[in-house]
C-alpha cells in the first residue's frame, strides 16, 4: 500500500515555501511564491492556487498542512495577531478549508518547525528544547516534557518578540513593543545593520554593493562575508552576540536540552551561532559547555513546511505517531 501523502505550507512574512509530504517527512515537491505586500483576499488566492497547483502532483493528497507566523487561539481557531501578514482575527483553517476541500492542519510556523525538529532533526530524543526561526522576523517555540507547549490559547512560544532593549527599536508595526529581539536579531536586522556599515564604510564589500544600487539584504551580507568580507563578519557576529542575549534569557527560564536555531537566515551558520554561543556561555545563569547545544537546524529553512505536512498526517490519523500533535 502506498504511504499516504499530504500537502505542506510554509507561510513566512515574505514568501511562501510548499510541497508535497509522505509519511515519515519525504519531501516529494516544492514550490516557492513571494507573499510581501499582498491583501488578505490576494495572499488566500495565492494561498488556494499553491494548493491546487501542488495537488495536481498529488492527486491522492488527504490532508493539506499550514504554518503561518501567527499567535493564534486555538480555542475559538482564530489568527489573532499575525504582525508580517494581513491575517489578523481570520478563522485561518476553516477559510482553506472552505477553499480547498481538503482537512487543513494550521499553526504557529515556528511550532510545526520545532515538532519537524523534535521527530526528524536536532531535537530527537530531546523532551525540553527551545527553537528560534530567524528570517523577516523571528519565531519561537517549546518543547516542554517532550510535547510542543502552546500554553492556555495556543500563543506560547512568541520568543522573537522577548524585550532584551527596553529602549530599542520600534519592532514591527503589528507588535507595539521596542527592542524585541525580532528588532535586534532577525534578517531584517541584519539586512539594516548591513546597511548603515555599509554607509559608514564606502570601500567595504557592503559599501560598493551599496554604490552599486544592490539592496542591502541578510542575504548579502551573508554572501559576502562567507567570501571573507570583514565588515559583513562583523556585522553577523554582532548581531550573534544579540541573538545570545536573547538565547541567555530563554535557557536560564527553560533549561533546555537543546537550542535549535533555524529560518532562511541560517545560511551564515556559525557566522551566527559562535557568537551567540559564546554570550551563553558567560552569561547563563547554569553552566551550558557540555550540557545543552545550540545547534542548526538539521531540516534547514524546509522545517516549518516538513512540520506542516507532519500536523496534516496526524490529523489525517496518518502520521507515524498517531494524532497526538495535530492542530486546529
Amino acid at each position: 500500500m502506498p504511504s499516504p501523502r499530504v500537502l505542506a505550507f510554509d507561510v513566512g512574512g515574505s514568501k511562501l515555501l510548499g510541497g508535497v509530504i509522505a509519511d515519515g517527512g519525504a519531501v516529494e515537491h516544492r514550490a516557492w511564491r513571494p507573499v510581501a505586500g499582498l491583501d488578505r483576499d490576494e495572499l488566500f488566492d495565492l494561498l488556494a492556487h499553491a494548493v491546487e497547483e501542488a495537488r495536481a502532483t498529488a492527486p491522492d493528497a488527504v490532508a493539506v498542512g499550514f504554518g503561518i507566523p501567527s499567535v493564534i487561539d486555538r480555542r475559538r481557531g482564530v489568527s489573532v495577531r499575525c504582525v508580517h501578514l494581513p491575517l489578523d482575527g481570520v478563522a485561518f483553517g476553516a477559510e482553506m478549508e472552505r477553499r480547498v476541500g481538503l482537512p487543513v492542519a494550521w499553526d504557529n510556523d515556528a511550532n510545526l518547525a520545532l515538532l519537524a525538529e523534535h521527530r526528524l532533526g536536532a531535537a530527537r530524543e530531546a523532551a525540553e528544547a527551545v527553537m528560534l526561526t530567524l528570517g523577516t522576523g523571528i519565531g519561537g517555540a517549546l518543547l516542554l516534557g517532550g510535547r510542543v507547549y502552546r500554553g492556555s490559547l495556543g500563543a506560547a512560544g512568541e520568543l522573537g518578540h522577548t524585550v532584551v532593549d527596553i529602549d530599542g527599536p520600534a519592532c514591527s508595526p503589528g507588535c507595539p513593543g521596542r527592542g524585541c529581539l525580532e528588532t535586534l536579531a532577525s534578517g531584517t536586522a541584519i539586512g539594516r545593520e548591513g546597511e548603515a556599515a555599509g554607509r559608514a564604510d564606502p570601500d567595504s564589500g557592503l559599501g560598493r554593493a551599496l554604490a552599486e544600487g544592490r539592496p542591502v539584504s541578510a542575504q548579502l551580507v551573508t554572501e559576502l562575508a562567507l567570501e571573507g568580507d570583514a565588515l559583513a563578519r562583523v556585522v553577523l557576529e554582532r548581531v550573534g552576540e544579540r541573538l545570545g542575549a536573547g538565547l541567555v534569557s530563554f535557557v536560564n527560564a527553560f533549561d533546555p536540552e537543546v537550542v535549535v536555531v533555524g529560518g532562511g537566515v541560517m545560511g551564515a551558520g556559525e557566522l551566527l551561532l559562535a557568537p551567540a554561543r559564546r554570550v551563553l556561555e558567560e552569561r547563563a545563569l547554569l553552566p551550558v559547555r557540555g550540557r545543552m547545544r545550540v545547534a542548526a537546524a538539521e531540516l534547514g529553512a524546509a522545517a516549518g513546511m516538513v512540520g506542516a505536512g507532519l500536523a496534516a498526517l496526524d490529523l489525517a490519523g496518518a502520521g507515524t505517531r498517531g494524532s497526538a500533535d495535530a492542530v486546529p
